[in-house]
């Protein structure tokens, strides 16, 4: 399991220290995207700076994205493999109003939106807003 988390740290060229192997592992056992307050509650004791650079490393180098979610939080999901987190790769989340989680689906792609001349696409984000399986009952 070691192996694997310093692995794909290594493939996008992040050192492997200790609390990003840590997040990395924690991330990885995530059904839905959380937040920086989250991680911190995962640990007995952490600095919330060193959680914060850290997502801020992964998401820099594509490992994890950022989504907004409405709520005024910060959450954080690790992207797809392949993923360069560009805005043709980017994918619709879900944002369940009963459990108020942020879920990803990868599967839904955002349309391409064409762009007038002189504007550059950086970012697009699409949130869908509903009840989950689990609330929906």
């Amino acid at each position: 399991m070691l192996e694997e988390l310093e692995t794909r740290l290594k493939s996008r060229r992040i050192r492997p220290t200790a609390m990003r192997l840590l997040v990395l592992e924690i991330l990885q056992k995530q059904t839905a995207a959380v937040s920086l307050q989250d991680l911190e509650a995962a640990f007995v004791k952490a600095d919330k700076v060193t959680i914060y650079r850290t997502l801020k490393t992964f998401e820099e180098k594509g490992l994890v994205h950022c989504i907004e979610d409405g709520t005024g939080i910060r959450k954080y999901a690790l992207c797809e493999e392949g993923c360069v987190c560009a805005p043709e790769d980017v994918h619709v989340h879900f944002y369940c109003k009963g459990c108020k989680e942020t879920y990803c689906l990868p599967t839904s792609k955002v349309p391409a939106v064409p762009m007038p001349e002189r504007f550059r696409k950086v970012e697009a984000n699409l949130l869908v807003q509903g009840f989950c399986s689990l609330c929906d009952g």
